[in-house]
Order: structure tokens, then C-alpha cells, then sequence
């Protein structure tokens, strides 16, 4: 039984289709399609079966590539141990966040993975929460939230590290009026003027809330993407706006206040595929992430 065919069958499994296991492989099409081949008569019997204009895996196929997580998961395990009889965890790390996760998470990341002597490189993006499962396909760590107090839909299958619980509060400027209650509710909030996310962008979630709990919409005249435009657009008017409370730099101009009547926190955590995070290396700095984190929940 050649792993390589295992391996093959897994990441088709992962990614879909022929085409899109060549590009991360860095195959052609044709050579994947012709080891898929090979990977047939090894078995003897149909791994594939035709779908549309691409292939799927049969039951036989979709078994094996099952197969394929605990054997490559074994020979990670094997590998991690034998780096740690060597003292030595070495190797490429890859990480990607989401940017407000990646200001909290890179700086320790760095400085763990240089003591280490491991090579890390590192990712920001902000994709949608269901995507955070697909890049793991590719990056060794995802760093993902969920408003929802679980993890990023779609992982089952991989591992899920809980890294910390982060409270998403009001923020509004100095002088602003609703700055007098230490903790605000709904009602206190719903006829200020918001400055809110795109529709579908988890911190949404909080504005619906707040709307079902005071009972009325809110007035949000713009919808942005970056946390500090927001905080820029907050110091300079009236509106509120929401944003985490571990990366938000409250100062002069900034002022962040608890909402206590509605949900309003994101879990962050680590989304891995199994074989890589028996990796000593990931190990290592994903340990300093956890280290690092547990600060705030202090």
C-alpha cells in the first residue's frame, strides 16, 4: 500500500476536484489524473467515478482517503517524537489570522518560533468563518473564531485547539454620552447611529442582537470592513461601533463599554489538520500562542 496514493486520495477528498489538488500540488492535471490511475490498479477496484465534468471518490475511494488521516497523523506522531529524542523541532511553520486575531497572536508566534530555531511564516486574511476549515488544507495553523462559543463550522475531522474567549464591546469616543454607565444595554444603544460590518461579517451578529433585544432597528448608515477605520470614524462622530476588546487600544479619544443583555464575545481558536499538528515544530508555537493568550483570561 503506497502512503503516496493514500496522501493522494486524501487531499482529493479535501479539495474537491483533480484541478484543484494539481495547483497545491504543484502537479499538472494530467500527472494527478495519472497517478490516480496508478493508485486504481494498486487497489483493484474504482477510486473515482465520474462527476459532472470532474471525478468524485466512491465509497472505496472515500474509505481509503479516511484511511489516509490516521496513517499520515501516525508517521507525524513518529516524526514529532523523533525530533523531541533530538531535542531538535526545526522545520517551516506556516500560520494564518484574521488581522484584529494576527496583532495578539504573531508578536509570541515570532518570538517562540525564533528561540526554537523554527522557520514561521505567516498569513494575514480575513476569510469567512466557513473557509477557516478549507485553509487548513494548506496553512499548518488557522487561527478562526466563532460567535457561537464553538468552533469554526466545518472542522469536523481536525483538530480544534480553544485559544481564548474575547469580549466584543461599544465603542464610542471620550466626550460621547453613552461613556456615563460603566455597562450599557440594548435599549441604551438602539438610537445611536452605528457604524456597522458588511452583511454576513460576524460582528453583525451583535448589531441583529441588539436590534431583537431593544426591539427596533438600528441606523447604520456605513458598513466597513477595517477595525481602525472604525475607531478613526468613532473618534471623529457621534456613532458607536463594536470591536474586540483585546486589540481595541481605548485612550484619549477611544472609550469601550460591556453590553450585558446580548451575546457579545468571539471564541478564538487553532484549526488544524491532524497529521500537521503532531508536528513538534507547530508544537512549539502554537504552545507560545496558548501561553501567551491565557494572559487575558487572567
Amino acid at each position: 500500500m503506497d502512503v503516496r496514493h493514500l496522501e493522494l486520495l486524501r487531499e482529493l477528498a479535501d479539495r474537491g476536484s483533480v484541478t484543484a489538488v494539481a495547483a497545491a500540488t504543484h502537479r499538472t492535471v494530467s500527472a494527478v489524473s495519472q497517478q490516480l490511475r496508478t493508485a486504481q490498479r494498486e487497489f483493484g477496484m474504482a477510486l473515482v467515478e465520474p462527476d459532472g465534468r470532474g471525478v468524485r471518490l466512491t465509497d472505496a475511494g472515500r474509505l481509503l482517503a479516511d484511511g489516509a488521516v490516521s496513517v499520515q497523523s501516525a508517521l507525524a506522531q513518529v516524526q514529532a517524537t523523533w525530533d523531541a529524542y533530538r531535542d531538535n523541532p526545526g522545520g517551516e511553520v506556516s500560520m494564518l489570522a484574521f488581522p484584529s486575531a494576527a496583532a495578539l497572536i504573531f508578536p509570541p508566534a515570532l518570538r517562540a518560533a525564533a528561540d526554537a530555531g523554527v522557520r514561521l511564516r505567516l498569513h494575514d486574511r480575513d476569510p469567512a468563518e466557513a473557509d477557516f476549515a478549507r485553509l487548513s488544507s494548506d496553512v499548518d495553523i488557522v487561527i478562526g473564531h466563532s460567535l457561537d462559543g464553538r468552533g469554526p463550522v466545518g472542522t469536523d475531522g481536525l483538530d480544534v485547539v480553544h485559544l481564548t474567549v474575547e469580549p466584543l464591546d461599544i465603542a464610542m469616543r471620550a466626550d460621547h454620552p453613552l461613556t456615563e454607565p460603566a455597562q450599557l444595554r440594548a435599549r441604551d444603544v438602539a438610537e445611536a447611529e452605528w457604524i456597522g460590518v458588511p452583511d454576513g461579517y460576524p460582528f453583525d451578529a451583535v448589531l441583529r442582537a441588539v436590534a431583537a433585544a431593544a426591539g427596533r432597528e438600528l441606523s447604520v448608515p456605513q458598513r466597513l470592513r477595517d477595525n481602525r477605520v472604525m475607531e478613526a470614524m468613532v473618534r471623529a462622530s457621534d456613532a458607536v461601533c463594536v470591536l474586540p476588546r483585546f486589540t481595541t487600544v481605548a485612550d484619549d479619544g477611544l472609550v469601550l463599554r460591556e453590553i450585558v443583555d446580548v451575546h457579545a464575545e468571539r471564541t478564538l481558536s487553532a484549526v488544524m489538520r491532524p497529521d500537521r499538528a503532531r508536528r513538534r515544530a507547530v508544537q512549539t508555537v502554537l504552545d507560545a500562542v496558548v501561553d501567551a493568550l491565557a494572559e487575558f483570561e487572567r
